[in-house]
């Protein structure tokens, strides 16, 4: 697993706690959804990722690659591309902000939220980063890694 961290650059805050990346987490894709269940991270989805970026302020975000690959950006324009692909797992806390810059044709991920937490989705909008400012602190800890059950950024 690797841990990357983003300091908040006046557009998208980012957040304190890290991105967690688990590199080839699922030899079997079709796994990962109970995995996640398991592990109280629920509220599921299968697509892609947005290809501008973009945040959730009121909710951590795990995403699976279920197939394919990509590359995507975290942590804003000056942030880290990572390679993903079929089996990995990006654990994003609330705030960090994400984009995919380029896919395969049969991309698609998994996404998930402690237990099943309602999210929203803020942009570079006027007004969104200073809300989001106020809701990051109040998102709770998830109790369990999404992947692995133990405790998450602990």
């Amino acid at each position: 697993m690797q841990k990357f961290h983003f300091q908040d650059d006046g557009t998208y805050p980012n957040n304190k706690f890290p991105v967690l990346y688990y590199e080839k987490a699922f030899e079997h894709a079709n796994t990962m959804r109970d995995v996640f269940e398991s592990n109280h991270w629920r509220n599921s989805w299968v697509n892609g990722i947005f290809p501008y970026h973009h945040y959730h302020s009121t909710a951590h975000e795990v995403l699976g690659v279920m197939s394919g690959h990509a590359t995507v950006l975290l942590g804003g324009p000056d942030g880290e591309q990572l390679n993903i692909s079929r089996g990995d797992v990006i654990v994003l806390p609330a705030g960090t902000a994400h984009k995919r810059i380029q896919q395969s044709n049969d991309f698609q991920v998994l996404g998930a939220y402690p237990d099943g937490m309602s999210f929203d989705t803020k942009t570079d909008k006027p007004g969104e980063y200073d809300q989001a400012l106020q809701q990051i602190p109040n998102v709770p800890i998830p109790k369990q890694d999404p992947v692995t059950g133990h405790s998450i950024w602990s």
